[in-house]
């Protein structure tokens, strides 16, 4: 039986540039910590995380440089555009981050925000390893490769 959309479920915001800048390794989910008027603003789909990154600092992971654009009808209620915010992890998942960023070199970089089936903000976290641009270069090329292949096999049919 097909699994039927739910209305509350919908992405917000999308970093596409993370999968081309970055080799992700593995991901994560996690909750954020917004006000009201943020919600607001996210629920009409106000958003940008293409420049933003997750930092772990005093044993709390936090989301720096994300952008939600204000919410006018809050007025002087409103909240910061780019104001840091807080990201919920388990402690376990956390003491992981915080190793694979000091050990390992690794970076947190968020991939999706989006809001579940009931209803609330999660943030899809990546942790990644940086691309050289030999990298990148080999991803686009074998990116063309594959479209050309599927091309031909099309084609041939």
């Amino acid at each position: 039986m097909a699994k039927k959309s739910d209305p509350n479920s919908k992405v917000i915001a999308e970093n596409r540039r993370a999968r081309f800048d970055y080799a992700i390794e593995s991901d994560l989910e996690a909750g954020i910590m917004l006000l009201g008027s943020e919600v607001k603003s996210l629920r009409i789909g106000q958003s940008n995380i293409a420049d933003s990154y997750a930092s772990v600092e005093n044993g709390e992971l936090w989301l720096i440089n994300g952008y939600i654009a204000p919410y006018k009808q809050a007025g002087v209620f409103g909240h910061e555009e780019r104001r840091r915010r807080k990201l919920l992890v388990s402690r376990k998942e956390l003491s992981r981050l915080w190793n694979a960023i000091g050990r390992e070199g690794m970076t947190i970089v968020p991939l999706v925000m989006y809001f579940n089936d009931r209803g609330t903000v999660k943030i899809k976290l990546g942790i990644a390893k940086g691309k050289k641009q030999a990298d990148k270069r080999a991803t686009e090329a074998k990116r063309d490769w594959d479209r050309q292949k599927s091309r031909l096999l099309k084609q041939s049919r």
